[in-house]
């Protein structure tokens, strides 16, 4: 009896001993685990791999534990990191709790939805699915279901993780949910007056002024003289509306005779908004295009800096093109 005893405390010393030793990796190490594959084949490729010690009393041991545990169907697909000092035990528990690697991509504000699509194919983690699809923007209107509405100005700019293998339309879906929700919250609080009759035309308005600035201060005020242009029915004339509509023939240069050419999203040439929105504009800019700034000014220019010289008059923008325009 004492020799029976002795030899059961010794194998659970043994076992305990196993069970918490650490795994022979060097450094941090990627294991990935197949959907529907078994706690039991788990526990084999790291025996296999080398990373057990004693690795057929390890195995034995760690498949009682599973069985304890009931862990057969609990753990979950996904690729894991594994780091020094941590045991078999330790690398069950990541499994069933589900602690994949998580990588990220972030879709910038002003990029347009080519640039983002091309952003979301150049990761090798996505599975992409779009890119095969021969329209991936027509493909992704059907995903989302936008039932005919411009994809354009979706997606909302963010960083987004993700574990390896997801389809880029998650990322996507996620993308555009979050922008309808921020939309909607931005909507229900905006400032009273504003010539837009639906929120779609508020996010038309946010992406020109994601463009037309780079300085956060001046989003509001970018804001208020486009819609006080609208109100007074004058055209917005912005640059960006225009270079949109130019496409690929945009070369970086915009000429005279830019400006001239006539397409739905020329400011110049016509009257209101255009009719989509040109990039991903961010929430600053959504809730300027909904809070714009009271005052007078009809007009701005840039001075080359990345911020602009507002003026309430031609006369007074006219001297301001002058002076930091056309000398340069």
């Amino acid at each position: 009896m004492i020799l029976a005893l002795v030899g059961a405390a010794g194998l659970w010393a043994d076992a305990r001993q196993l069970l918490n030793a650490p795994l022979r990796i060097d450094g941090d190490t990627a294991f990935t685990i197949a959907p529907g594959q078994a706690v039991g084949g788990v526990i084999d490729r790291m025996a296999d791999l080398g990373w057990l010690e004693a690795p057929v009393r390890s195995t034995l041991y760690l498949r009682l534990y599973a069985r304890h545990q009931k862990l057969a169907t609990r753990i979950k697909a996904g690729e894991y990191r594994l780091s020094n000092g941590m045991s078999a035990v330790d690398a069950l528990r990541l499994f069933v709790e589900g602690r994949t690697i998580l990588y990220q991509v972030r879709l910038i504000e002003g990029w347009t939805l080519k640039q983002a699509l091309a952003e979301l194919a150049k990761q090798p983690q996505l599975e992409i699915t779009l890119a095969d699809a021969g329209d991936p923007v027509a493909a992704m209107d059907r995903t989302l279901g936008l039932d005919g509405r411009p994809a354009e100005g979706r997606l909302f700019p963010d960083t987004y993780h993700f574990p390896k293998g997801t389809q880029d339309v998650v990322i996507l879906r996620r993308a555009y949910e979050k922008m309808q929700r921020v939309l909607d919250e931005e909507w229900a609080n905006r400032a009273e007056g504003l010539p837009y009759a639906s929120p779609d035309e508020a996010l038309v308005m946010a992406s020109i002024i994601e463009k037309e600035t780079g300085a956060p201060q001046e989003r509001a005020q970018i804001a208020g003289v486009f819609v006080r242009r609208l109100l007074r029915g004058m055209r917005l004339q912005t640059d960006p509306t225009v270079i949109y509509g130019l496409g690929d023939a945009f070369d970086g240069n915009l000429r005279r005779r830019d400006l001239l050419q006539d397409t739905p999203y020329n400011t110049y040439t016509r009257g209101g908004l255009p009719p989509t929105p040109i990039c991903l504009p961010g929430r600053a800019s959504i809730h300027a295009a909904l809070h714009p700034d009271d005052g007078n000014s009809l007009f701005f220019v840039s001075r080359g800096d990345g911020t602009h010289v507002f003026s309430e008059t031609l006369d007074q923008h006219e001297a301001a093109v002058r002076k930091y325009q056309l000398k340069r």
